[in-house]
């Protein structure tokens, strides 16, 4: 199969392969659209089992990034870049600076921030080689720095939407969430549902991330392979995607899903699969669209982490408005929000 024929290829507008021998740097670079505007999306570093698995990740984080863009009315248009994590090319500051030459050789059609695996200390090190590049410190109340307590902030407020469309609830106080993936967004998600009154059930692969927030909480650990199918009220997915499958879903209890991980569904279909079980779903790219929404106001330059709050505050609105929809059309709220990107991107086309 050809490239242009993978399933998720999606008419990307470019495929950038990298490898730099001196560094040990391996990174795919795809940009989806910049119809909107650059292509701004984080910089991922995992193990995948193959190159092909890389691949499929980059494509659809890509396209999930030109949609989460257009949904938030951002002037963004998609892209993402994957870093094929290997032992024998650890994280150094020279694997970040060949990052920042690869970025920078893209003209400014692709914009970078950290993602999973990436810290704001290795995006500083892409800065020393382009301009290319968000998500960095800021000095006073200026907008920027660590975008994941923004993307946090979001899928609490679109959680508590969430609450109280299927709830009828006003808050999460009482209630069961299961926080899978407690790293950068999921340990400041913790914290607000803990300020909110709710009883959290975590579990990470990642047994630092469970020891920062079991020592800081009162959380529950659970495993790994149970935390989808947890007796909660709420499950919020703020790991990697692809966990919303037909094999998942008839076993899980909870009866709403929102959370902060990108690609939570394997296929559209997933999203018909939860309707049919009552489950609502915030669609991903929707809820947690904070930590782009920062980014955004970093690159604009004159603004302030009120300015980036008060757009936050849209987050719960649209979703509010997707459950709605949702409801009197009687579709799934993932195809709802898919065609409502699509329709703005092709506003922006013409």
């Amino acid at each position: 199969m050809g490239i242009f024929d993978h399933a998720e290829f999606d008419d990307h507008e470019s495929l950038h392969f990298f490898n730099d021998e001196a560094s040990g740097l391996r990174v795919i670079i795809a940009v989806h659209s910049t119809v909107l505007g650059p292509a701004a999306g984080g910089c991922r570093r995992w193990s995948y089992a193959s190159d092909a698995d890389a691949l499929t990740d980059a494509l659809r984080l890509s396209r999930g990034m030109t949609y989460k863009n257009a949904v938030a009315s951002l002037p963004f248009g998609g892209g993402k870049a994957v870093i094929l994590a290997d032992d024998a090319a650890p994280k150094s500051s020279e694997l970040f600076a060949a990052l920042g030459r690869k970025v920078d050789s893209l003209g400014g059609s692709y914009i970078t921030a950290e993602d999973v695996g990436v810290s704001i200390d290795d995006m500083q090190h892409v800065r020393q080689q382009t301009k290319f590049v968000f998500g960095l410190p800021q000095s006073g109340d200026s907008a920027g720095g660590d975008p994941s307590p923004w993307t946090a902030i979001g899928v609490f407020w679109g959680i508590n939407a969430a609450v109280k469309t299927r709830l009828g609830r006003d808050s999460c106080e009482g209630l069961t969430v299961a926080v899978q993936g407690v790293g950068h967004v999921g340990g400041h998600l913790c914290k607000l549902l803990h300020e909110a009154g709710a009883k959290i059930l975590v579990a990470d692969v990642n047994r630092e991330n469970l020891k920062i927030v079991s020592d800081s909480l009162p959380v529950e650990i659970i495993s790994p392979s149970e935390i989808l199918y947890a007796d909660a009220d709420v499950l919020a997915p703020c790991a990697l995607g692809n966990i919303l499958t037909s094999a998942t879903i008839p076993k899980i209890k909870a009866k709403l899903i929102a959370g902060a991980a990108n690609n939570q569904l394997s296929t559209v279909a997933d999203g018909a699969r939860l309707a049919d079980r009552e489950i609502l779903f915030a669609p991903d790219y929707v809820i947690n669209a904070g930590g782009i929404i920062s980014v955004w106001h970093e690159y604009n330059g004159a603004s302030s982490a009120d300015q980036v709050r008060r757009d936050v505050e849209k987050i719960p609105q649209r979703l509010e408005a997707l459950f709605r929809d949702a409801a009197e059309s009687g579709r799934p709220t993932n195809e709802l929000a898919d065609e409502l990107a699509r329709r703005l991107i092709a506003a922006g086309r013409k």
